[in-house]
Order: structure tokens, then sequence, then C-alpha cells
């Protein structure tokens, strides 16, 4: 090693770190997630999806012209914000939350919007009970569809569509040994045949699965 050159090749290294991309910056804010962050912090919902989720939420969505979607998890409709807008005019989506507050808040925002059907009801129940055409994509951010009723779910996707699942990183209101539920979850995802999967350490720790054509 050149001793000499060590301090300039040091600082071609901290300049290379000061030219990452930043992805801080936050590009395409639908209007309706600035009006329902408001409102989150309003009753201080304590469980609002991570903005970067949101983006790449709508990213997945606007790849899937005339698309049909499902969030399993209104919850205030952050995310649902960003999926809507990512969606394209002949595209629809379901979300469904058993929480009755949040989902009239939900529906307050997107009432108005015929491409958006949001649906108070348990989510273990609905999808045992849907019998309808397969989806594009799944956003599942919900007890049921994520560490529940997952095979069914998965059954729910059509060849060549996505699930998606945030919070796969250790986060500071799991309750005792919810890591190994997790980590149960990801060996389940990691060992089916019929999908590609890609596991992120970003945002809050995402999976993003691919149903095999």
């Amino acid at each position: 090693m050149n001793l000499v050159s060590l301090p300039n090749n040091l600082g071609m290294l901290k300049a290379l770190c000061y030219l990452k991309m930043k992805d801080s910056k936050i590009t395409g804010i639908p209007k309706t997630y600035s009006e329902i962050e408001r409102k989150s912090n309003e009753i201080g919902f304590t469980m609002p999806s991570d903005i970067y989720v949101g983006t790449l939420l709508k990213t997945l969505v606007s790849s899937k012209p005339k698309g049909h979607f499902l969030e399993l998890g209104t919850g205030i409709g952050l995310s649902l914000s960003w999926m809507v807008d990512g969606m394209d005019a002949e595209s629809k989506i379901t979300s469904i939350d058993n929480d009755p507050k949040l989902v009239a808040i939900a529906k307050s925002y997107f009432e108005q919007d015929k491409r958006v059907k949001i649906i108070g009801m348990d989510g273990t129940e609905w999808i045992k009970n849907y019998s309808g055409k397969a989806f594009d994509l799944i956003f599942a951010d919900a007890w049921p569809g994520k560490y529940s009723e997952i095979e069914e779910t998965l059954d729910l996707i059509k060849p060549g569509g996505i699930y998606i699942i945030d919070d796969m990183s250790v986060q500071p209101n799991w309750p005792d040994g919810h890591q190994e539920i997790v980590d149960q979850l990801i060996g389940y995802l990691e060992n089916r045949k019929d999908f590609n999967l890609t596991k992120m350490n970003w945002s809050t720790g995402i999976i993003i699965a691919t149903k095999k054509c």
C-alpha cells in the first residue's frame, strides 16, 4: 500500500459518501396524504405508515394499468392515498380494516372516488369469504393476510402479481416474542416456490414477492 496516497484515498471515500443518492427527498406526495397526515396527528393516531412505503406502493401500483388492488389494514388511509395516487382511471382498489372509527375517517377522504372501496370488517372473515377475481397487488399491513391467512391471501394474487409487506425490521412497539413470529413468516415466504422474493433493509423493513407466471 502506498501510505503517501492513503489520506487522498480517504478523502475520496468521504466525498463519495456525500454523493450518495438522497432518498430523503420525497416527490409526488399526494394532496390527500398531507390532509390525512394532519388528521392523524390531530387524533393521535400512533401507527401511521412510513412515507417511504407510500412512495414504493405508488410506484408499484402505477406499473399495473387497469389494476385490481387490495390493501389489508386501511388504518387512517395514509398508504391508501399513495396507492390511489398511482392508479389510472380504470383501476380499482379495495381496502379492509376492522376499526370503525378509522374506517369512517378514511371513507371521508375517498368517498367521492368510485375506484376506491373501503370495507369495515374483520380481515380474516373477509379473506375467507372473498370469491372475486385475483389481485394485481396486495399490500398486507394487518395481522390477517400477513401473520394469519397467509396462504389464502397469496392464493388471491394473480400470476405476475405482487405481494408486499412492511415492518419486517424490529419496531419499538413490538411485544415480546414478536420477532419469532416475523422470522417464521420470512421463512415461510422464502420457501414458497411459486414466488420470487426480495427482502429490503429499507424503510421499516420491506418484503416484495412476485408470483411466478
